[in-house]
């Protein structure tokens, strides 16, 4: 590798397009190219090229007097093609900046797309591309959004997953020219739904402008997720209802804006680990024509994309040139756009090493870990690919919190009846120490969640026990099998009041779960009001209402928004309940040092007290109760998957002096979420019968010491 290859981020900031006082400074890092040309367009798709120079890191550079922002452009780029060294200059493709800040138009599907030929992917195709593919657009610099009043340490924080175009589609309260756009999310019945509801960061699906794959627009259908990247500076222009010529960005800064003044974070959902140009038998949109052998893995013998997504090409971060780019990507977005956090997609591959190896101290995290910008911003791996090892979970370390599959199946079997006893439970209601509980690594390591984009809702985990995806035209095949779910009894919706009461329970419960669970809760942006999607777990392709939230149906599942508000609510008003350690078994002592006889983490079987080894040992038990404690403070969270009612027996005095109600997932809503009959607060050893698979949180009154339980006891 030349000097010029292995150029490192010093001066990679000066890439892209960046206006002067008399124009625009275009700059291209493209080492192997032998020539680059800037093509200026206007709408009609004419082009004035200009030749640019280059300097001796790599990069070609041309300054253009007279160039305003709105500008249209995109680059030739010459050399040699040779397929054998994983070259494929072809300069009758116009290549999109990869440091574009906006986007214009979209892809031509049947137009000369691809570098090579429809007879063979090793031969040029010489016809030009410029009619048929997107435009990079100069856009000048502006303000920076609203910064946040301050970002919230991840025990205070509750992620809600959502499809910033899905989520407005149809909402109801959003005028109809915002619907699906940036404008529509930050729209304020939007804001004030999510403030209710008590989100307090919102996880967007790719935000980063993208296109469909050819197969899935063969089909008629559209790449609706979005995780198909072509621009990872640039905002989906398609999202914006201001226009896309640079618009976009501003409409963005504006949502951002909006939500952090409502003290909401924005987490950007980021795919940096492939691109929109496939394999090489794919479009060459921009990447590839610049260099395919530099920004994509690639096999020993250099003819193929060495795929470790499952999506065509996997992005080379250990090429240097390549991280710097997704360094300053990351850079842009929190310094310029303002967001404050990353979900990273198919994270492992980011940090494979030059012979494709799993790498956890790769230069990456390493420049995330050094660099300021990132010290208080939030990192979330998805912590797998599909390559060798790729199953990293656990591994990530210190900084970083990680999605935790173990949870979502383990709950979802849980609720279900489908698990062996209740030890595994008590594991991932603990914050799963046995994956997380690693030097230097606390309990919000772990994102815990039941329910995320790719899969059931969490009314269709409760709805279906099979996927149902015939709208996608692959014949049902496409999706998982392996869904964890229960359809109790009836396989799909139901007018049947005694089913829908259940089901409407079991969503309660599971959403319990997530919130009262050590760790960081995550929520998919309309669980809380019963979206479905109709039995499809893999609805990427649906732009359509099996993806959009339905916000007509909210009426119906009034129940389960103000459950799942008064759950937020009381985490976020009790420490205890989001403490971001993990506990142990240690006994709290009062202030003379005495013990309490009450433990950090204690487990509770519902009759006797504490839970004992052959309560362990059960393999049809369905109850447990978590007790939570500190020196002023305890709670217990109550989980019953049996499908008969309970006595549920108060633990006795040495535990508590009194236990109130106050949260269930049974009650009519007016109850707001107690037990209405019940008593306010049962004493130890009295009994409350709690119907079958249910669930509740109990504020424990304490006793001033030891001494004074021991007398109440008496």
């Amino acid at each position: 590798m030349s000097a010029a290859e292995s150029r490192r981020a010093q001066d990679s900031s000066s890439l892209g397009a960046h206006l002067v006082d008399d124009g625009c400074r275009f700059s291209l890092w493209a080492p192997r190219a032998t020539r680059v040309e800037l093509s200026l367009l206007e709408l009609d798709r004419s082009q004035q090229n200009h030749d640019m120079a280059q300097q001796p890191d790599g990069t070609w550079l041309v300054h253009v007097p007279g160039v305003r922002a709105g500008q249209l452009y995109g680059y030739r780029v010459h050399g040699e093609w040779n397929p054998n060294r994983g070259m494929r200059f072809n300069p009758a493709k116009l290549l999109l900046d990869p440091y574009a800040r906006a986007i214009t138009a979209g892809v031509d599907y049947a137009g000369p797309i691809r570098d090579h030929t429809a007879e063979s992917n090793y031969q040029p195709d010489t016809r030009d591309s410029a009619s048929a593919v997107p435009l990079a657009v100069v856009v000048a610099d502006g303000p920076a959004p609203t910064p946040l009043a301050r970002r919230r340490p991840m025990s205070e924080t509750v992620i809600y997953e959502t499809h910033l175009s899905g989520y407005t589609h149809q909402h109801p309260q959003v005028p109809e020219h915002l619907r699906g756009t940036y404008g529509g999310l930050a729209y304020p019945a939007v804001v004030e739904h999510l403030v209710r509801t008590g989100i307090t960061a919102v996880q967007l699906m790719p935000v980063h402008h993208f296109v469909s794959e050819p197969f899935v627009v063969g089909k008629g259908l559209t790449n609706f997720w979005g995780y198909n990247t072509l621009g990872f500076f640039a905002p989906h222009a398609a999202y914006s209802s201001m226009g896309t010529t640079g618009e976009q960005v501003l409409e963005f800064k504006q949502m951002v804006s909006t939500l952090h003044e409502a003290g909401i974070e924005v987490i950007l959902d980021v795919v940096y680990n492939h691109t929109g140009e496939g394999g090489h038998e794919g479009p060459t949109l921009g990447y590839r024509g610049i260099d395919h052998g530099a920004y994509y893995r690639l096999t020993q013998d250099l003819h193929n994309d060495y795929d470790v997504t499952g999506c065509g090409n996997s992005v080379d971060t250990s090429h240097p040139a390549v991280l710097d780019m997704v360094l300053d990507s990351m850079r842009y977005w929190v310094t310029e756009m303002g967001v404050d956090g990353f979900r990273f997609d198919l994270a492992t591959t980011l940090i494979r090493d030059a012979q494709h190896h799993v790498d956890q101290n790769h230069p990456f995290k390493q420049a995330l870990a050094a660099d300021p910008v990132f010290a208080d911003i939030k990192l979330i791996a998805e912590p797998w690919d599909v390559g060798p090892f790729g199953y990293q979970v656990g591994n990530w370390g210190p900084g970083w919190a990680e999605h935790n599959d173990h949870f979502r199946d383990h709950v979802r079997d849980f609720w279900r009846g489908a698990t062996h006893g209740v030890r595994e439970l008590a594991t991932r209601m603990a914050g799963s120490p046995d994956i997380f509980q690693t030097p230097g690594r606390d309990a919000t390591a772990g994102i815990n969640f039941v329910a995320v984009h790719d899969g059931f809702t969490l009314r269709d985990v409760v709805s279906y026990d099979v996927k149902h995806n015939d709208a996608n035209g692959e014949s049902n095949r496409d999706g998982s099998d392996n869904n964890h779910s229960w359809n109790h009894g009836w396989e799909g919706d139901t007018d049947d009041e005694a089913l829908l009461d259940l089901r409407h329970r079991q969503i309660k419960n599971m959403m319990l779960s997530q919130v009262m669970a050590v760790g960081v809760p995550m929520l998919l942006a309309g669980d809380e009001i019963g979206r479905t999607q109709r039995g499809n777990n893999n609805a990427y392709c649906q732009d359509s209402p099996i993806s959009w939230v339905h916000w007509e149906m909210a009426d119906d599942w009034a129940d389960v928004t103000g459950f799942t508000a008064r759950a937020l609510k009381l985490r976020a008003e009790q420490p205890l309940l989001r403490r971001p350690e993990f506990s142990g078994h240690d006994e709290i002592l009062d202030a003379d040092g005495e013990p309490t006889g009450r433990h950090r983490l204690a487990w509770l079987n519902g009759g006797a007290g504490e839970m004992g080894d052959a309560d362990w040992a059960d393999a049809g038990r369905r109850t447990l109760g978590m007790y939570v404690s500190d020196e002023t403070d305890a709670f217990i969270v109550w989980l019953h998957a049996g499908p008969e009612p309970l006595d549920l027996v108060m633990p006795p005095a040495e535990w508590g002096a009194g236990h109130e109600v106050l949260l269930d997932s049974w009650s009519a809503p007016e109850t707001d979420g107690t037990t209405g009959s019940a008593p306010t607060v049962l004493a130890p050893g009295e009994t409350l019968t709690i119907p079958g698979r249910s669930s509740l949180v109990v504020r424990v009154h304490l006793a001033p010491s030891k001494a004074g339980a021991d007398t109440l006891e008496a």
